[in-house]
Parts: C-alpha cells; structure tokens; sequence
C-alpha cells in the first residue's frame, strides 16, 4: 500500500508539473499583439478554465498523497535498522581507563635476545 501510494504520489508530481507548464502566463497577450500567435491549446476562451479547474484538482490530489503518506510514515513499524537497538549481552563488561592503566606491559621472550645482529658487510663466497 506505501509503496503504491509513493507510486501515485510521483505520478501527480509529474502531471501537476506538466499542468502547470501548459498554463499561459500573464504576458502571453501582449506578446500575440507584436505578430506572435496565441500559445493556448484549447482556445481563446477554454484554456483558463480547464487548464485552472485541472491544475486546482491535480493540486488536491497532491496534497492528499502528501498527508497520506506523511500520516503512513509517523505511524510506521520500526524495522529500521538505525532504530533498532542491539541485544544487551550480561557477559560483555565496559572497560575503564583506570583498568587499561593496569595492565602490565609485555615482556620480551628470553630467545628474542639470542638472536644475532645481522652482518654490517656481505659475506664473500
């Protein structure tokens, strides 16, 4: 149903776009008296009416998909995966900056001062 509703919710958006393009715009006569033709599809006369009853409906619609999905959202299951919050485990302790200063160093194991420095000067065969 969400998915159907964002589906329409694009549709509108586009033929809203689409309706509103088509209008006329204020200036339209003024540029038909200079030689220019008159812009409108359906007629001197039809064009504001339709083009203004389609575009107010079109615009009702819009907002209606608008509230519907904006009242869906709210009202949503959380299967988020940034709202879920992780399980609390009774094994896992926080470690605190006084118990790290605790730990003591590594010694080096004894055979770690055995080994030989590598020659300064390559060996002739």
């Amino acid at each position: 149903m969400y998915t159907l509703l964002i589906f329409l919710h694009i549709l509108v958006c586009f033929v809203l776009i689409l309706v509103v393009l088509l209008q006329a715009g204020k200036g339209a006569n003024m540029g038909a008296a200079f030689g220019g033709s008159s812009q409108t599809v359906f007629g001197s006369s039809g064009a504001g009416t339709f083009l203004g009853k389609m575009t107010a409906a079109v615009a009702v619609i819009f907002m209606l998909t608008s509230l519907m999905l904006t009242y869906m959202a709210t009202h949503r299951s959380s299967s988020s995966l940034m709202e879920q919050k992780p399980p609390v485990s009774d094994q896992t302790v926080p470690v605190q900056s006084s118990d790290a200063a605790k730990v003591p160093a590594p010694v080096p194991s004894p055979d770690a001062a055995k080994v030989p420095a590598e020659p300064s000067a390559p060996v002739n065969k």
